[in-house]
């Protein structure tokens, strides 16, 4: 038995080093004043810049040919119009299947709108609607360009996967933010730090990917330069601590979670700085081999809204908040074109690397129930599970948040241009989805 384990470990080994990488980074930083996405109380575009913002992109391939990519953004989500098209274009000149390829947004509230993403957070003069397209344009290049380059980068490569822990990151629902950290911290979190190192066959690092189950929102809304926020410092620490290395941040299930405490640029820096030197640590220690084939499912759903009529949005035209008015219009004029909005498209996608890594990818700002249910339904190898992935069209409530009510389940849907909130099937819904993907990769949940 001895033998045969130890037999197993070296083939893993062998087929580990017998991957190919490659990595590349766009910068994706404006070049021209725009609407920073993610706080409605901003009356003006951006100011200038504190921290460049990037879109990274890991490309892998695995020992039968196949060839899977993971792209990261500095930005607050993309829509599916912007990925599909990118995905579109990358099966067309590439060959590279939609199941193949993340799209990640760190949901940084320091970068610039992007379209398709919080259509009724702002008044917007015609001016900053140009700027926004013009951007949205530039974006959907410059995220096909980042995957193409990491394709053309691909060069024989070991991965390995680890994971390490921040404690930073505090559940906002049942926590009021204050001046220090929460020393008896109430509702559920998950303060791991999952981390993929890849590195040359002799040894030489190239780069990471990582990720934390937070909001991206240490900085507030008095602040008009583009920035990253804490994931954004927290790359560029590690690439500094660590040069020639790329390091990219996948936020995972953290749309109940917030930083605490918060508010400035040394907040900012300081998590940087923690979950850079967690990184750190993992990949000084002892890590797994990360081996293929790599096998890829990507499925659409489609989550239902609560039941809602025309009249609901009459009298949303009366209120006082801005944003509730603007919903309102977007939703009467649909209502006008006989097509009222009854449910919204949802992306579930999953990644399993030889019976080691299992990643699971999540549209929309997802809360942090669907990271520990999944974790907790499908044990036996690591897993990572990431929210903000592919689409971020609105919150994705588990049913107990549902129940509870508040931001994440139903006022948040304001700003996103979305009817009110989901039905109770959201969750159920949800997860049928993931079933679906990770039947499909060889995963069976335990109940």
């Amino acid at each position: 038995m001895k033998t045969l384990l130890l037999i197993l470990a070296i083939a893993a080994q062998l087929d580990a080093a017998s991957m190919k990488a490659g990595f590349a980074r766009f910068n994706i930083t404006p070049k021209f004043p725009i609407y920073l996405s993610g706080y409605a109380a901003r009356t003006k575009p951006s100011e200038g810049v504190l921290q460049p913002i990037w879109a990274k992109a890991l490309a892998i391939q695995d020992t039968k040919g196949a060839k899977t990519v993971i792209v990261t953004t500095d930005l607050i989500g993309l829509s599916r119009a912007v990925t599909d098209q990118v995905s579109a274009r990358a099966l067309k000149d590439l060959g590279l299947d939609r199941a193949r390829l993340v799209f990640n947004a760190s949901h940084t509230h320091s970068g610039p709108m992007v379209g398709g993403n919080l259509q009724a957070l702002f008044d917007l003069t015609p001016k900053d609607e140009k700027a926004i397209a013009d951007y949205t344009r530039i974006l959907t290049e410059d995220l096909y360009q980042v995957v193409s380059a990491a394709v053309s980068d691909l060069s024989p490569a070991v991965l390995s996967v680890g994971h390490g822990t921040a404690d930073f990151g505090f559940n906002r629902r049942t926590n009021k933010a204050t001046k220090e950290h929460i020393a008896d911290p109430k509702g559920p979190t998950d303060h791991d730090v999952p981390v993929i190192r890849v590195t040359t066959p002799d040894g030489k690092l190239r780069g990471v990917l990582f990720g934390y189950a937070c909001h991206n929102t240490t900085l507030g809304g008095d602040l008009y330069q583009v920035n990253g926020d804490y994931a954004g410092f927290a790359q560029s620490e590690f690439e500094t601590s660590h040069p020639g290395a790329t390091a990219m941040f996948m936020i995972l299930c953290g749309a109940d979670q917030n930083p605490n405490p918060r508010g400035t640029v040394d907040h900012a820096m300081q998590y940087g700085k923690q979950l850079s030197d967690a990184v750190s640590k993992v990949i000084d220690g002892k890590m797994d081999p990360v081996s293929g084939p790599v096998q890829a499912a990507y499925k659409v759903t489609e989550l239902a809204f609560k039941a809602h009529d025309r009249a609901l949005f009459e009298n949303d035209l009366k209120d006082k908040l801005r944003a509730k008015v603007r919903r309102a219009e977007m939703m009467l004029k649909l209502y006008d074109e006989r097509r009222p909005i009854r449910g919204t498209p949802y992306p579930v996608q999953a990644l399993r690397f030889g019976k080691t890594l299992t990643m699971v990818t999540l549209g929309g700002e997802v809360v942090i129930d669907y990271d520990l249910r999944i974790k907790k339904e499908f044990p036996g190898e690591h897993i990572i599970v990431a929210g903000y992935s592919n689409d971020v069209m609105c919150y994705i409530p588990s049913l107990r948040v549902l129940k509870e009510g508040g931001y994440e389940a139903d006022s948040s849907m304001i700003y996103y241009g979305q009817p009110g909130p989901f039905d109770e099937k959201v969750e159920d819904t949800v997860m049928d989805g993931v079933y679906g993907v990770m039947k499909r990769v060889g995963r069976k949940p335990v109940k």
